[in-house]
């Protein structure tokens, strides 16, 4: 059940990103929802790969066909399937790859773990390739949620030092983001991180980054204590993004440096006397529970660890040291394409957070 999640529906994601095909299955939407198709497909276009030089050359259109669940524009209760081909493999690419592991992936202990037999091809179950049928399922959520006035946006703070200008954590700013590769609030800043990721390119290495999400229109109440937190299901699923290092709400580690004094947001009324807090450094969330300001979360995005610069690796035939020198197509930065891909995964916790809260809100209206 690794690659499978949720509580109160099931995603489950299928394939490898040199098979014939990845896919995501979900179980338990709601009958009679008819989701907007284009807008789907739109979405999936955020994280297309081969769209220019700042990312991979690999060329997959990432068009997918609905197997099952989907009658006459609608969600009919069947689990939904959606399917994509992969088209553009050049699995020799990574041939060898078996006995001689690169740095910063997967391919040891997977090797260990599946004791030989696992699919090193462009990192395997274990790529980047399998973000996509987390966006199909994710967009999908993102719809569900907007109906009920819960919108999800992310956007780029930062490629190695080039900074954007961060979310209001009052009010987040989703209208402004740019619609271009680099999602970001200040275009200059795009255009600085652009610099870097290209300069990364040329001198065969990688550069990392930080992604910044915004979710509003959470009721007050929404998530569980304890082990089963907004932070705790976001965290779980977030991870489930490869190259994700970290994730951080609200003022995050910067509230290591505050006195409480400092950190506390006060509670006031609003014009329309609703409860609010002046300030957002708590990023929505006290105990594990929505306090119904914006929720706020960064997560950091390591350097793609696919570089052709060579590397010191270790050969698994001989037990020797050896060195290796990359083939294949890889982004020499993630971020840009993950931004959609934190945005889905979000959805994805949120929905099911939200399943919970509306089972607990028709058991108190009984």
């Amino acid at each position: 059940m690794a690659s499978v999640f949720g509580q109160n529906f099931k995603v489950s994601v299928f394939g490898q990103s040199h098979a014939p095909g990845i896919g995501v299955v979900v179980d338990g939407l709601p009958a009679g929802f008819a989701p907007d198709m284009e807008r789907l497909r739109a979405f999936m276009r955020r994280r297309q790969p081969g769209q220019n030089l700042l990312g991979t050359q690999r060329r997959e259109a990432d068009m997918f066909d609905v197997l099952s669940g989907l009658v006459d524009g609608r969600l009919c209760g069947a689990p939904l399937c959606m399917f994509i081909k992969n088209i553009d493999k050049r699995s020799s690419d990574y041939k060898g790859l078996e006995q001689t592991p690169r740095p910063g992936h997967s391919d040891y202990p997977a090797s260990v773990k599946y004791r030989g037999y696992g699919d090193a091809a462009g990192g395997g179950h274990f790529s980047g390739r399998l973000t996509a049928p987390l966006c199909m399922a994710g967009g999908m959520m993102m719809q569900l949620l907007e109906e009920d006035g819960i919108r999800i946006g992310a956007h780029i703070q930062s490629v190695g030092e080039a900074q954007d200008t961060p979310f209001d954590p009052l009010a987040p700013q989703m209208d402004a983001l740019s619609k271009d590769y680099l999602t970001v609030l200040d275009e200059a800043a795009g255009e600085r991180m652009a610099q870097l990721i290209d300069n990364a390119r040329l001198e065969l290495d990688s550069v990392g980054g930080i992604i910044e999400c915004a979710v509003t229109g959470l009721p007050v109440g929404l998530g569980q204590p304890m082990f089963d937190g907004i932070e705790n299901v976001l965290s779980k699923a977030i991870f489930g993004i490869p190259a994700i290092r970290g994730i951080e709400f609200g003022s995050g580690f910067e509230s290591t440096k505050m006195r409480g004094s400092e950190h506390n947001d006060p509670f006031v009324f609003d014009e329309q006397g609703k409860v609010v807090t002046a300030s957002n450094r708590h990023g929505g969330v006290l105990g594990g529970l929505a306090t119904g300001m914006p929720l706020i979360f960064r997560v950091a995005v390591k350097p793609t660890a696919s570089i052709f610069l060579s590397q010191q690796t270790v050969n698994l035939n001989t037990g020797k040291n050896a060195e290796l020198s990359l083939k294949g197509r890889h982004d020499p930065c993630i971020v840009p394409r993950a931004v959609p891909v934190v945005e889905a995964v979000a959805a994805l916790a949120i929905y099911d957070l939200y399943l919970d809260y509306l089972k607990e809100k028709n058991y108190g209206a009984e």
